[in-house]
């Protein structure tokens, strides 16, 4: 493939999904069977620089779901429909760049990391400001505050001994990023479970706030207490300044209130539109960035940060476009079989053992990541097996497990975006990752399991 290709595949992806989208409006059938035909070039072309790791789990959702396709009997004509079932999840992640985009050019990323570099006496108080700091960062800009963050506490810690640096980044980083997703609308996880379980965000909001915030209060806890006999000593002259307290607590109300006006925004449009969670927020993210960064009097710079970065996100995007494509087709082949109430089985039959159920849920996500399975693509499946259980327990329990299950395995799935980046970043092997965040992943889906337990 040449590299011009390469470079541009982002056009091809934005017509498809462009496409998608002006279906959504306009309800017209065939514009649906053309997004479904363009979208076999589009995962032909993204398989090809795919990870290896997402080329083997799309080649299985693919032959799985080509048998069952065949088992089936359905015509070859509905293929195309079957490729768009994923449509709006890709869609979701294609604009998500945008909201990273104004939070970078306001420079919000850049303050709130000055929290890491006030002065501290010992290694557990900067544990704390660097849960605290990655927690606020990844709420609004997501997987872009984990190389900023762990970048920072390099530069922090350079003359601790190694394996301490190593111990002290993947725990803080990691965490505080599986948390602050736990309730974030811009999670895809989320706002998966949101749409398939049929409660609204604003009634999953609190409990999944209350779950998030004691596990990091724990955590900073129990880091604090850890690492509080090593002293610290920065590295640059330059990581000493005073914390400017005045502005940068400005700055973080800011980004909240926006958050607020956000969330807002989605609520009052999805109630009035009828659109699902997914595609409110992919239809409200472009415009409510463009006037969040007007407001704030950065509009030229969010131009020009936005485009760019929306290129360059979107033409990566080859992963995601390979296991939502080829995991729609096996869904909606699965769906036309009589396999699927097989699947389902365990869980009905454990249907009078509500715990069993949501423990089962908890530790798939756990044992599949440990094999390199996505939890978008666990998940995928397990939607599609849990809806007669909504009949039978309450829906926001099991959905508060397949939140709190798949963001877990963000600490600890050895071979996840997450752990291979902190691994890439700092030099370390990434089943020391996992092994350091084993107890913290169990811990947290456990909390959830609890949350979701006591909601029945």
């Amino acid at each position: 493939m040449s590299y011009s290709i390469q470079r541009r595949r982002y056009l091809l992806y934005s017509l498809v999904l462009g496409l998608y989208l002006i279906h959504v409006f306009l309800h017209w059938e065939v514009l649906l069977y053309i997004t479904g035909i363009l979208a076999i070039p589009a995962l032909l072309l993204a398989f090809r620089t795919a990870t290896r790791l997402f080329q083997i789990l799309g080649a299985v959702f693919i032959g799985a779901g080509i048998i069952l396709f065949l088992y089936s009997g359905l015509s070859i004509r509905e293929v195309p429909l079957f490729l768009t079932a994923n449509m709006e999840l890709l869609s979701f992640l294609a604009v998500l760049p945008w909201m990273n985009s104004v939070v970078r050019a306001g420079r919000f990323d850049r303050r709130i990391n000055q929290l890491l570099r006030a002065n501290v006496s010992d290694l557990g108080k900067l544990y704390t400001r660097g849960m605290i700091t990655t927690y606020i960062l990844v709420s609004f800009i997501n997987l872009s505050a984990l190389p900023l963050s762990q970048h920072v506490l390099l530069e922090n810690i350079a003359k601790v001994k190694k394996t301490v640096q190593e111990s002290f980044i993947s725990r803080t980083t990691l965490r505080a990023f599986t948390l602050a997703l736990a309730w974030s609308p811009m999670e895809i996880m989320v706002a998966i479970t949101i749409d398939s379980t049929g409660i609204g965000y604003l009634t999953y909001l609190p409990w999944l706030l209350l779950c998030s915030l004691l596990m990091l209060v724990l955590d900073a806890w129990k880091g604090r207490k850890g690492f509080q006999s090593y002293p610290y000593e920065p590295a640059g002259g330059g990581l000493n300044r005073r914390l400017p307290a005045r502005s940068l607590v400005l700055q973080i109300i800011q980004l909240f209130t926006a958050l607020a006006v956000f969330l807002g925004i989605v609520v009052v449009i999805g109630n009035r539109s009828g659109l699902n969670f997914i595609l409110t927020v992919t239809f409200v993210i472009v415009p409510f960035s463009c006037v969040w960064a007007a407001v704030i009097g950065r509009w030229r710079s969010f131009r020009v940060v936005g485009w760019e970065m929306w290129k360059r996100r979107t033409n990566g995007m080859q992963n995601f476009v390979v296991l939502f494509l080829s995991l729609g087709f096996f869904s909606s082949s699965l769906n036309e079989t009589p396999f699927l109430e097989m699947i389902r089985y365990p869980f009905v039959a454990a249907s009078d053992y509500p715990l069993i159920i949501l423990l089962l849920i908890q530790y798939t996500y756990l044992g599949l990541s440990m094999a390199g399975v996505h939890p978008i693509a666990t998940v995928g499946v397990l939607i599609e097996v849990l809806p007669p259980l909504y009949h039978v327990m309450n829906p926001m329990s099991i959905g508060m497990v397949l939140i709190t299950g798949a963001l877990a395995t963000g600490a600890v799935g050895t071979y996840g975006i997450t752990v291979t980046m902190t691994a890439q970043n700092t030099r370390q092997n990434p089943y020391k990752i996992t092994g350091r965040n084993m107890p913290f992943a169990i811990l947290y889906g456990s909390v959830g399991t609890l949350i979701g337990y006591l909601l029945l």
